[in-house]
């Protein structure tokens, strides 16, 4: 007879297994069965432990819009990644509230510098890596980072900024559509009155940030059937130059779409392009929900985590 309180020998319930403290002698004791095969849960993905940190480098004047925003990135980058060390470092910073990243980096080479593998050796990996929060290139910025970087000691690696890329392409159409300029949907076939008929990219950081937001605005014409030119900000008389390009090939309701994270820009800057264009102006892609995740996965590829589809960027139902 079988123990009322378990499966019977054979079956195919039954585990053998060594009696647990406490059990009565002889009496087998059921053990939990592991699951197997294709219907096995996955192991949950967490930082390995000793990870460098991920030091989001932080352009632009600091401000607490700027750093809330930048909370926000890292914290989306966390929750993709359970243990991960994520830290803020402004390029323009200095003090204990908006601490440089200069100092974000000397700091995690210190505590690299003390912490020791499983053979009692230090650590051989960098201390850090760096990931600058910007949609395209900037190369007078990039060298300010690079710099930084160098004058903390810290041996930090520096990851690509996060486009071109077919995600931000998405988080261009999400901002267009939320100020009304553009389809929310490009499967439904209803209109917007307001929806424009040619875009302006605009962007920062000279003529390679001008082409490598053209890769973008090509993706972002192909999701809207509207002609997309990228132009710079901060090249005078560019915008005007674009707008005047569209509406002679027949564009007639523009739209200025920034491809730009937000700290990298003055306040007051796209307001003024806007009005140099005469159209009106989405909002800048900011904290979107996939500009964390592209952060993560510049993270991850350079320290050779393999992050699930999600976490590399792909758009789930919150944005």
């Amino acid at each position: 007879m079988s123990s009322p309180t378990g499966p019977a020998p054979g079956s195919p319930d039954f585990d053998a297994a060594s009696p647990s403290p406490g059990a009565a002698p002889g009496l087998p004791v059921r053990m939990p069965r592991r699951q197997s095969g294709r219907h096995r849960k996955p192991e949950p993905l967490a930082a390995p432990e000793g990870a460098p940190a991920l030091v989001l480098a932080v352009p632009g004047s600091p401000s607490a819009a700027s750093r809330s925003l930048a909370e926000e990135v890292s914290s989306i980058a966390r929750s993709e990644l359970p243990g991960l060390d994520a830290r803020i470092g402004y390029v323009d910073g200095g003090d204990d509230e908006f601490p440089s990243l200069e100092a974000v980096l000397a700091r995690a080479a210190a505590e690299h510098k003390d912490r020791v593998g499983a053979d009692g050796q230090p650590d051989p990996g960098p201390a850090a890596v760096v990931v600058p929060l910007l949609a395209g290139p900037d190369s007078a910025l990039l060298r300010r980072i690079r710099q930084a970087m160098m004058n903390s000691g810290s041996g930090a690696e520096l990851t690509d900024v996060l486009g071109p890329h077919p995600l931000l392409a998405e988080a261009l159409h999400v901002r267009l559509s939320e100020a009304g300029l553009a389809r929310a949907d490009r499967a439904r076939l209803f209109t917007v009155a307001t929806a424009a008929d040619g875009i302006i990219l605009a962007t920062v950081g000279g003529e390679e940030a001008v082409q490598a937001a053209g890769i973008t605005g090509m993706l972002l014409s192909a999701r809207l059937a509207v002609p997309v030119l990228a132009a710079a900000l901060d090249e005078e008389g560019a915008i005007s130059r674009t707008a005047e390009q569209l509406r002679g090939s027949g564009s007639q309701q523009l739209a200025l779409a920034p491809y730009l994270i937000g700290p990298e820009i003055t306040d007051g800057l796209l307001g003024a392009a806007a009005a140099e264009a005469g159209c009106a102006s989405a909002e800048a892609l900011g904290a979107y929900g996939t500009v964390g995740r592209l952060v993560l996965s510049n993270y991850a590829a350079a320290v050779g985590i393999t992050l699930p589809t999600q976490a590399q960027g792909v758009p789930s139902a919150r944005a």
